[in-house]
């Protein structure tokens, strides 16, 4: 993860994000900024659905969307009703190391056996819908999806800007990939 930019402090912001809802976030959840009182959300946040992440932010600051390795590809209608309806102009699209969603053909017998064993699926029923599904939701490597994910979304709302982040679950903190 030698793409990773860290925010220790204020200067750390990348000068394109600073003073913008992207800066505040990485304000609020890095370097400890008082939260603020907000009645609209400033921008949208997509993540990851792990549960070992948490944004320290205001009520009220951000739309999240969470979604296995913070890909939004399936919940494109709710990122356009935050933008037109949410008027949100910024987006910080957030993956995190160690994702679930990585070589998900590592997981296989466990995904198959949990849906057995916790849901009563017929073992064959579970290997179908991972067989199914497995290959829409693999996101490879964390930085590089994020990346990727990053363009596409731009490309489809070229007025808006997106922020490419990375959760390190080892600090809970926020960091910039670096995208040359």
């Amino acid at each position: 993860m030698n793409k990773l930019i860290a925010i220790s402090s204020i200067d750390d912001i990348l000068s394109e994000y600073r003073q913008t809802p992207i800066g505040l976030l990485l304000e609020y959840h890095n370097l400890n900024r008082p939260l603020d009182p907000y009645d609209k959300a400033r921008l949208l946040v997509g993540m990851c659905m792990d549960n070992r992440k948490h944004l320290h932010i205001p009520d009220n600051f951000a739309f999240i969307i969470r979604s296995g390795g913070a890909n939004l590809r399936y919940s494109e209608f709710k990122v356009s009703y935050a933008i037109g309806v949410g008027q949100v102009s910024h987006i910080a699209l957030i993956g995190h190391d160690n994702c679930g969603m990585v070589n998900l053909n590592s997981r296989k017998n466990e995904f198959i056996n949990g849906l057995v064993y916790m849901a009563g699926w017929e073992k064959e029923k579970a290997e179908e819908h991972f067989m199914h599904f497995a290959p829409m939701f693999e996101i490879g490597n964390e930085t590089d999806f994020i990346l990727s994910e990053t363009k596409r979304l731009r490309l489809r709302y070229p007025k808006i800007q997106i922020a490419p982040l990375i959760y390190r679950v080892g600090d809970n903190k926020l960091y910039f990939i670096k995208e040359t």
